[in-house]
């Protein structure tokens, strides 16, 4: 017998004869009508209490209830340093104000070192306004810079010292005393003329005979004007040659770096 004969006999008695197969169905009750449990809607809604209506919820004695959602991040607390509801913006000081800064005062002082001879209000004088003479020491020093000469160091130095020493030589001189943040401010805005002639030294020499007059006009413009806002905040009358004296070595020594 082949190989061939072999299979087809096999195969053939297992799957040739398909009528011997039987399928059952399961029990008698397959395929009948299947009983599902009825629902009456009607009688259940009549059982159901009645929701309550408006005038029986308000009628009650309850307040109804809202929510207050406290602080958190996406809504926070009130802050203690915001101003009141029946404040505004408009009753707070200027910024410049808060930071001691009074341009009024700062317009008077410049306007008085340009002009010795003008009036000035004894008050504004003892204002330590620090404001004005720092922005005319940087530009002092800018000049200087754009000359050629960073002597940024010495300015501050020298400033420095003269300043305490005309501390100490003022309270020495006046009944009332000074401090040291108004002979700071004083000093500091009577700089003004040695800056222009910084700005001056930029354009042209100032060792020739037209710097050095240049030059000396720019110190006694510095002097008078310096001792003339110290006569006038210090009550001493008749004191100001003694006063302006000092400052002149003063601002003689910034006109030397100047021209040197």
């Amino acid at each position: 017998m082949s190989y061939n004969s072999w299979d087809q006999q096999q195969y053939g008695g297992a799957w040739g004869d398909q009528s011997s197969f039987s399928y059952d169905m399961g029990s008698s009750d397959f395929g009948a009508e299947q009983q599902f449990q009825s629902f009456d809607y009607n009688q259940a809604s009549a059982q159901a209490p009645a929701p309550p209506t408006s005038s029986s919820y308000y009628s009650s004695n309850q307040q109804p209830s809202f929510f207050t959602p406290g602080p958190s991040i996406m809504t926070p607390g009130p802050n203690p340093e915001s101003p009141l509801p029946g404040e505004s913006m408009e009753d707070e000081p200027p910024l410049l104000e808060e930071l001691g800064i009074n341009p009024d005062h700062i317009l008077q002082k410049t306007l008085t070192v340009l002009n010795p001879m003008r009036r000035t209000d004894p008050s504004i004088l003892q204002d330590t306004d620090l404001a004005g003479p720092l922005a005319f020491c940087l530009a002092f020093g800018s000049f200087l810079l754009l000359s050629g000469k960073a002597q940024f160091g010495y300015i501050y130095g020298i400033g420095l010292l003269g300043c305490l020493s005309m501390y100490g030589l003022l309270n020495m001189m006046s009944m009332a005393g000074v401090s040291l943040g108004v002979v700071v401010s004083i000093l500091g805005y009577c700089l003004l003329p040695m800056v222009a002639l910084a700005g001056v030294n930029v354009l042209l020499s100032l060792q020739g005979v037209v710097g050095m007059v240049l030059t000396g006009a720019a110190i006694l413009w510095c002097s008078v004007s310096a001792s003339k806002l110290f006569v006038t905040g210090l009550s001493m009358d008749h004191q100001q040659p003694l006063v302006a004296y000092p400052c002149a070595l003063l601002y003689a020594v910034f006109a030397l770096i100047t021209i040197f």
